[in-house]
């Protein structure tokens, strides 16, 4: 594929249609530049989605490179394989989750890839589609299962959980201030009618949260609902399981991207990174992590918190 076509599939990623039937990926030239692919290398895209990343990564592979997909999420995977049918003789699509990376290799016959990228937003898919209950925007099911194969949802987190792990759950993975308070007012309610939809669960926090609290950036249960649909999908384990792989799977000069979208998932990349570097296992590509620009952030406001971090294997 020529530097054209190339130059039309990232404009088209960085300037979609209004209504898209793809999630908008971010940092797609930053994320490029960084895992620098060439011809015949075989890589990995741990969070595929409906493909934005591997749609630019692709033409670099050609003629005879090699990329698995991987998505825990079979219909972002169909969306995917319509996106890049192009390049079917070249990618193959994985359904899994990139925590078993080690074993998805294995199954292949690949002991060793030339990259690995991973963008941990949440894709657009899940946001907007109220079936999948990721957002209190609109009224849904209380699931929040990135693979629909799981068993945990957040409404059977919400009906059993004692009030201590809630609280605690919400501390931790939401850094919410009033986690206490959140926590013992779903407990009260949940004992005379079950939480089971996002607007309802949504109309609770905001009742927990206090008055006095001052003026608000973000509505008051968006931590909440960060920490519980990283609990019901086990995010920041399967993250900490993905880098103790990077060292295994890399091979010499092999690159690892991995963008991130808050501070619990930024800080282990960051101290995951830096054990790295100390242990003489790789050398980090930047000192800082690379944030988008202000034009991406304007087209795409579900942008301006990632953050991409990137190492190279010695």
């Amino acid at each position: 594929m020529d530097d054209s076509t190339l130059e039309t599939i990232l404009r088209d990623l960085m300037n979609p249609d209004p209504t898209p039937p793809w999630h908008q990926p971010v940092m797609v030239e930053e994320a490029v530049e960084f895992l620098a692919p060439r011809p015949g290398q075989r890589l990995v895209d741990c969070t595929v989605g409906t493909g934005g990343h591997s749609l630019a990564i692709l033409p670099h592979l050609m003629p005879s490179g090699r990329l698995l997909a991987v998505d825990c999420d079979a219909q972002a995977l169909l969306a995917a394989d319509k996106r890049l049918t192009e390049f079917s003789p070249h990618v193959e699509l994985v359904h899994d989750n990139f925590r078993h990376l080690p074993q998805i290799l294995r199954h292949r016959h690949l002991t060793k890839v030339d990259g690995v990228l991973a963008d941990l937003g949440m894709s657009s898919l899940h946001l907007d589609q109220p079936e999948r209950g990721f957002s209190f925007q609109h009224e849904g099911p209380l699931d929040m299962r990135m693979d629909p194969r799981g068993t945990t949802t957040a409404a059977s987190l919400l009906r059993r959980l004692p009030e201590s792990e809630l609280a605690h759950l919400l501390q931790a993975y939401g850094e919410e201030r009033w986690a206490r308070r959140i926590a013992k007012h779903l407990v009260t309610v949940r004992r005379r009618t079950p939480i089971e939809t996002t607007t309802q669960l949504a109309r609770l926090v905001a009742d927990a949260v206090p008055s006095q609290a001052g003026p608000r950036r973000i509505h008051p249960a968006t931590r909440t609902f960060q920490a519980l649909r990283m609990a019901v999908n086990e995010e920041l384990a399967s993250l900490e399981l993905l880098l103790a792989a990077l060292p295994k799977v890399l091979r010499s000069g092999g690159r690892a991207v991995i963008i991130t979208f808050h501070s619990l998932e930024d800080r282990l990349v960051k101290q995951g990174f830096r054990r790295g570097e100390q242990a003489g296992l790789w050398k980090l590509l930047m000192k800082k992590p690379l944030t988008p620009s202000e034009r991406e952030v304007e087209e795409n406001p579900r942008s301006r918190s990632a953050k991409l971090r990137a190492v190279e294997k010695l």
